[in-house]
């Protein structure tokens, strides 16, 4: 089945498309949708929904851990002096805080961090950021979200005589650093079933690891001290694997779910409930897209626009009233990189607004550059003419070093954007002075002298690594639903099978409406009343930027693609359409 929009950019042409089931494959004692959508996520009757915590992979089976936990216990034992060096987004922050959080609760005495300044440093252990910790003569410099590149920073480190743990989940160079000991579960060879983890999923793995060194120890008995229950980091943990937007496998959906559970049960850090309380979340019934819609955004503005360390400060607060001034903090730069954020988007946008996507001659990426953009807002700009176009994009604004621009990477499905830099990199050498990422997102740095030789050969290289792409935007649906299936109780089921995220998406369905009702609110959203082809019983729905894609109301008749969602205002509870699509008839 094949639905094409309007062709004009806010609204790209798309394909909707059937999830594909095993009929074969039955869930006992759920709803049939709910097996349905199970089904298409290969989620089989032996595998359930088990998010116990016995499920989680085994830290052993990650490479070095067991040197790593070596490594610390020996540090514990001779109080050695700890600095963590972490990165200026969520997953660094949080993945800071469970460093920091853990290694004092096994009882070591100095441990601070230190987090680049994007705008003065830039990003990783670089030998500048191990001058500014050199001056503190730490023992042992811990990486967290980092370090896996920073060959030049674990020498200089070293030369110093410092001890480097790196630990990273970001894929690794030709070149590794030489530091004492490396944990990654991306490294080759290593057997970790996992490539998943979030900088904050690896950290934690390691901490677990130290954990059981020092209980095979006694250590724990030794001084006197109560043994840590790592629970208790899990709500740091499931922020900073939510926010990354890393793939949510088995694994990454058992932190997810355990650290939901202890924040939605009361326990979680006053950071996270002040952050919660701020965005008007309630806890009881918060949801992965809570912390990665509300929360994450927050804390990553600190890094975007001023100083990680504010957010780092929030989640390792132990007082309320000191977690709630950071939070308001954080909410208050939110809302200033919202501002500066919609400033650039209209500029990128104009740029392009001539631009058809479902051109041939449509460019298969975008580079968009300009020197009064503000570079800790370059990925979100990225990321969101991403949506809108459904091609990689590149933005680049000026750095704070001299004649440096900075670049951030967004790309679709099939296109590995870290890949290409290195394809770039391996045609055109000493073009960039940087790169690393994913396969989704990635940061680059280049000379400002070379800006427009990298623009303009940067599309020659993407068509001849994307030869073959099929462009099409796929919109995947989980179906129809019977007129019967609208109930709370369906949408209630579904939310118990969350945490949903990354490569394990929110169940979404489609079918044919009446609008009863229609009317703009917020400016640019769309609340409508509207009714399943076949029922006599109305709805409501509500589609969040319905006028950025759409220039008039809906017809009386329209195609919907919608999430099922529980609503509550004021004592009632009603079943509401969260519609991200909505095609004329």
């Amino acid at each position: 089945m094949s639905n094409n929009l309007s062709n004009n950019l806010s609204s790209p042409v798309f394909t909707l498309e059937r999830r594909s089931m095993d009929p074969s494959v039955q869930i006992e004692g759920v709803h049939p949708v709910v097996n349905r959508v199970l089904s298409a996520r290969a989620v089989h009757p032996k595998h359930k929904l088990d998010y116990g915590l016995a499920t989680l992979l085994p830290p052993a089976t990650l490479s070095h851990i067991n040197e790593a936990a070596d490594l610390l216990a020996e540090a514990l034992v001779a109080q050695a002096k700890i600095i963590i060096v972490g990165d200026f987004d969520a997953d660094g922050a949080t993945s800071v805080a469970v460093a920091i959080r853990s290694l004092r609760a096994f009882g070591f005495e100095s441990v601070s961090y230190l987090v680049p300044n994007r705008f003065e440093f830039g990003y990783g252990l670089t030998p500048e950021i191990v001058g500014m910790a050199a001056m503190e003569q730490p023992d042992i410099i811990i990486t967290v979200d980092n370090g896996i590149s920073s060959v030049d920073g674990v020498h200089a480190a070293q030369g110093l005589g410092m001890t480097v743990l790196v630990t990273d989940h970001h894929l690794p160079g030709e070149e590794l650093p030489t530091a004492d000991v490396i944990v990654n579960p991306n490294l080759a060879g290593d057997r970790f079933a996992s490539k998943n983890l979030a900088g904050v999923g690896v950290i934690f793995y390691v901490m677990l690891a130290l954990r059981a060194r020092l209980r095979a120890m006694k250590w724990f008995q030794s001084q006197n001290r109560d043994e840590p229950n790592m629970l208790q980091f899990l709500d740091i943990v499931a922020l900073g694997t939510v926010a990354d937007v890393v793939p949510l496998d088995h694994n990454n959906r058992v932190l997810v779910h355990q650290g939901l559970q202890r924040i939605n049960q009361g326990h979680a850090c006053p950071g996270i409930n002040a952050l919660l309380k701020v965005a008007k979340r309630s806890v009881g019934r918060i949801s992965a897209a809570d912390l990665g819609f509300a929360v994450g955004p927050r804390l990553n503005a600190a890094g975007r626009l001023d100083d990680m360390s504010i957010g780092i400060e929030c989640l390792l607060s132990d007082d309320v009233a000191t977690a709630e001034r950071l939070a308001d903090q954080l909410d208050a730069l939110n809302h200033e990189r919202r501002s500066v954020e919609k400033g650039m988007q209209e500029e990128a946008l104009v740029a392009i607004e001539n631009i058809r996507i479902d051109d041939e001659s449509s460019p298969s990426i975008y580079t968009l550059h300009d020197a009064t953009w503000h570079q800790g807002v370059i990925g979100l700009v990225a990321s969101r003419i991403k949506e809108k176009t459904q091609r990689p994009v590149m933005a680049m604004a000026p750095s704070d070093q001299a004649g440096e621009w900075k670049g951030s990477a967004r790309s679709v499905p099939g296109i590995h954007i870290r890949d290409l830099l290195a394809r770039f990199d391996a045609l055109h050498p000493r073009v960039l002075k940087k790169y690393g990422g994913h396969a989704m997102a990635a940061g680059f740095s280049i000379d400002g002298s070379k800006l427009e030789f990298f623009n303009s050969t940067i599309h020659t290289v993407m068509t001849e690594f994307s030869q073959g792409h099929d462009w099409t935007h796929r919109i995947l649906s989980d179906g129809e639903l019977e007129a019967a299936d609208f109930s709370i109780e369906l949408a209630e089921q579904l939310r118990q099978c969350s945490p949903w995220g990354q490569q394990f998406p929110e169940p979404q369905f489609d079918g044919v409406f009446t609008v009863d009702s229609a009317r703009v609110v917020g400016e640019t959203h769309l609340k409508m009343t509207v009714r399943p082809e076949g029922s006599t019983q109305a709805f409501d729905g509500i589609c969040f930027g319905y006028l950025d894609k759409h220039q008039d109301h809906p017809h009386d008749q329209i195609r919907l693609v919608y999430k099922l969602d529980v609503n509550e205002f004021r004592g009632a509870t009603n079943l509401q359409l969260m519609i991200s699509q909505v095609e004329q008839l």
